[in-house]
């Protein structure tokens, strides 16, 4: 007797042959034009700052979306030439162009959720390789077979036995449902943390990392509960952690509440310039465990979380982002004060980042013992632009003013008294 498999595969190719095919590869290409038309019209309406890049990607085309559609009208139109026609090409179609979207977006949400990190492009090509094995299973017809003797084949674990099947659609499970809720998650990070800036900013991404840590954590275990674990038996596990936490894992437990805590309180914000343990910086970044401080040299500290609660912070910019800076000078004791004083306010005028209100101001501070000193003190509301720069730029004004006015700076003057004394006589 013959195997009916292969009488269905000879059907096939006998199909292949039939001019019928024609028109399945005509309506697959109406389908996929279809596709395009409707991804090009929603980017358009939506905008290009709007535009999703896991869903359209970067041309339109190697985004979800694409794939998405034209698989959706592929199976809207497979129904239709069924009344008409036997079907040959779709059958390898579908599952090819289920694939294709399954690796799509499987590449993207990982390209969104981790970035650039090495091991990525490692675990998007094993995915892909996963997807078209099982495509070409599915397709040759020997998917149930195979899914037949693995499920003869079983471990024990615990006080159960569960078959390599089991464990196979439970791993295949988890990381659907993994991928999906990092997708969500991403989609909720953009829409909350779009335009936000400021004390909006932190509180929006405190609010985008609990929904992230909650949205993982339900899938994870609606993920275990596919493959059959009783979630009941993870008390227990719960309750080593908790022991774990309380030893071992006593500063990481403390740096990720911290992190909590200063996104709910708004202390320190992205974007607030801030001076701690002698780094000098704007905060960049505010991350579970630890918060990124960029200085102006481009220097990135990586500072944990706990400190930055226990420790002495100041931050320049928390209530406003008004910042007082100051020079000194010194004159010799001959020059006109009142021209001094309007001369020094003048320098500092003639920059953009000085404000006019409030207004520089000049005071005379001492009277040195080379010339009369005078601080010049302004204000800006960029701190986070530095300081030095602008104050070496004011001091080269101060220094062409003074001279344009023939006022000029004291060098340091010492008296040196000489004392000899008669060792003989007629000496």
């Amino acid at each position: 007797m013959s195997d009916p498999r292969l009488t269905d595969l000879d059907a096939w190719v006998a199909q292949l042959m039939h001019t019928s095919v024609l028109l399945e590869l005509a309506a697959l290409s109406v389908c996929a034009a279809l596709a395009w038309a409707l991804v090009w019209l929603l980017a358009r309406s939506i905008g290009q700052r709007e535009i999703n890049a896991t869903l359209f990607g970067r041309n339109r085309m190697d985004g979800v979306l694409f794939p998405m559609l034209w698989v959706v009208l592929a199976y809207a139109a497979r129904p239709l030439l069924l009344h008409w026609m036997p079907l040959a090409v779709f059958k390898i179609a579908l599952p090819v162009l289920l694939a294709l979207l399954a690796i799509r977006l499987s590449v993207k949400v990982l390209q969104v959720a981790f970035h650039d990190t090495p091991w990525i492009h490692l675990l998007e090509r094993s995915i892909s390789w996963l997807v078209w094995l099982g495509m070409v299973l599915w397709v040759s017809g020997l998917l149930p077979v195979v899914l037949e003797e693995l499920d003869q084949i079983t471990l024990p674990i615990g006080g159960g036995r569960l078959s390599v099947r089991t464990l196979i659609e439970g791993a295949l499970t988890a990381g659907v449902v993994l991928i999906v809720t990092l997708w969500i998650s991403a989609l909720i990070e953009s829409r909350l943390l779009r335009q936000a800036t400021g004390s909006e900013l932190s509180l929006r991404k405190a609010a985008s990392n609990a929904t992230r840590v909650t949205l993982m954590t339900v899938g994870l275990l609606v993920a275990l509960s596919s493959v059959g674990v009783d979630l009941t038996t993870l008390s227990v596990l719960g309750g080593a952690i908790g022991v774990g936490v309380g030893f071992g894992l006593q500063k990481l437990a403390a740096n990720y509440v911290s992190g909590f805590v200063i996104l709910a309180e708004r202390s320190m914000r992205i974007g607030d310039s801030v001076r701690v343990d002698g780094f000098a910086g704007c905060i960049t970044e505010i991350n579970a465990r630890y918060t990124v401080i960029r200085a102006l040299n481009g220097t990135e500290s990586i500072v944990p979380n706990e400190l930055l609660l226990t420790c002495r912070v100041e931050n320049l910019s928390l209530s406003n982002s008004l910042n007082w800076q100051s020079t000194t000078v010194s004159v010799a004791y001959d020059s006109d004060v009142g021209v001094v004083m309007e001369l020094l306010k003048q320098a500092a005028l003639n920059h953009a980042r000085v404000l006019q209100d409030p207004a520089p101001s000049v005071t005379l501070t001492a009277f040195g013992a080379d010339g009369l000193e005078f601080k010049l003190g302004y204000w800006v509301n960029d701190p986070e632009n530095g300081s030095d720069n602008l104050k070496s730029l004011i001091n080269l004004d101060i220094l062409s003013l003074l001279r344009s006015r023939h006022i000029t700076i004291p060098y340091p003057q010492r008296v040196v008294q000489l004392h000899l004394s008669q060792t003989g006589a007629g000496t």
